[in-house]
C-alpha cells in the first residue's frame, strides 16, 4: 500500500464530555495514548479493561478530512474535526485500509485496530453527524512505538 499522506490537525479532551482542546504536537504513549486524552487518563466513557489498563483500541482515533469534506458536499451539513471527538485528522489516508496494518506518523509507529464507527454518545452531542459517519467515521490505533507526534508530520504504510 502506497501511502503520502499528512496530519493535518491534533486534539485530545481530558474527560469523556469534556470539549476538545487543539494541540500542535503531543507525546503518544505505547500502551497508553495521548498524554492529557481522556483514555490515556483513563477518564473516557469506557476508561480501561478490569486490569485498569487501556484498551488498545481506546489508545488513538483518526479521521480523514475528506470525509468532513464529503458530507458537506453530500449534504451540506458541516461537521469540525473537534465534532468528531477524534484525536487526529488526516490527509491523504485511506483510514479503513489500516485495520491490522501498521503505519507511522512522523516518528511514531501505530497499529490500525478497528473503524471508529460513530455512536448514539457522539450523535446526542452533534445530532445528525451519526448517519453520514457510518463506515467512514475514522480508524481507532495503537501506539506501537511513541514520540512526538506533530502538525504536518507525515503518514507511512509500514507493514501489514
Amino acid at each position: 500500500m502506497n501511502l503520502d499522506g499528512q496530519l493535518l490537525a491534533i486534539q485530545v479532551a481530558d474527560a469523556a464530555a469534556a470539549p476538545m482542546q487543539p494541540r500542535e504536537k503531543i507525546e503518544a504513549v505505547a500502551g497508553q495514548g495521548l498524554i492529557g486524552d481522556r483514555y490515556a487518563a483513563c477518564n473516557g466513557k469506557y476508561p480501561a479493561d478490569e486490569d485498569g489498563n487501556v484498551l488498545p483500541k481506546r489508545e488513538v482515533t483518526l479521521i480523514e478530512a475528506e470525509t468532513l469534506a464529503a458530507i458537506k458536499h453530500e449534504s451540506g451539513a458541516e461537521f469540525s474535526h473537534a465534532d468528531t471527538r477524534r484525536n487526529l485528522l488526516t490527509e491523504d489516508v485511506p483510514l479503513n485500509q489500516l485495520v491490522g496494518k501498521s503505519f507511522s506518523i512522523g516518528e511514531v509507529e501505530l497499529r490500525g485496530v478497528e473503524l471508529c464507527e460513530p455512536c448514539s454518545y457522539l450523535e446526542g452531542m452533534h445530532p445528525g453527524i451519526m448517519k453520514p459517519l457510518i463506515h467512514r467515521g475514522g480508524l481507532r490505533a495503537q501506539v506501537i512505538r511513541g514520540g512526538t507526534l506533530r502538525i504536518g508530520d507525515s503518514i507511512r504504510f509500514l507493514s501489514d
